[in-house]
């Protein structure tokens, strides 16, 4: 079976790669490798993701599926010292690479575990939920996590996802108003959507 960057253990022959780049208006050192997903530079949907996203001074954070990295490191930047992100993937490879580039970049206010969805999380609460969700692994691990940021949010706590209209969005926002009721679209460009939901009080 080929390997998915949704693979607990991938299998794919090392091909690591460094660059440089911009986000929020601050420069990331970011290592890849084969087996993760869009190893050769920060995909236009997370990037898209990164600009929109409002993290509070002081928050607690949560990066679902977080790869190697670059939505949580930008969300622990945003979020100061005094803030906190958590960041999760069932990818091991990923999970390395994500530390490496925490440590390349200077960021210290970060745990990144390796986790199938939320069992690695315990009991533990957020502020904020992000995720680029895995299109690719499926409509019932996109609905799970959409169902798991809902039951990890404080009250009062938002979920931010991106994801492409031909990819499944008007679905998504259907199971996000079934969760949450109101589902603001933050902005949308070449198809992505975004989406913030809240957990009302």
């Amino acid at each position: 079976m080929a390997d998915h960057y949704y693979s607990n253990n991938p299998s794919a022959s090392h091909d690591r790669k460094l660059w440089d780049t911009v986000l929020r208006g601050q420069t990331y050192r970011f290592v890849s490798d084969a087996g993760v997903f869009s190893k050769n530079g920060v995909d236009y949907g997370s990037r898209v993701l990164i600009e929109a996203i409002d993290v509070p001074s002081g928050a607690s954070v949560l990066d679902v599926g977080c790869g190697y990295g670059p939505i949580g490191l930008t969300a622990a930047r945003l979020a100061g010292e005094s803030g906190h992100v958590t960041m999760i993937d069932v990818n091991s490879r990923a999970v390395e690479l994500a530390r490496e580039n925490a440590s390349v970049n200077g960021i210290t206010n970060v745990t990144i575990l390796q986790s199938d969805l939320f069992e690695g999380l315990g009991q533990e609460r957020f502020h904020m939920v992000l995720t680029n969700p895995p299109i690719r692994a499926g409509k019932s691990t996109v609905h799970a996590i959409f169902e798991g940021a809902y039951e990890r949010l404080l009250p009062g706590g938002t979920l931010w996802i991106v994801i492409q209209k031909k990819q499944g969005a008007p679905s998504a926002k259907e199971k996000l108003e079934s969760l949450f009721g109101d589902v603001e679209e933050v902005t949308k460009d070449k198809g992505y959507r975004i989406f913030r939901a809240e957990k009302k009080i």
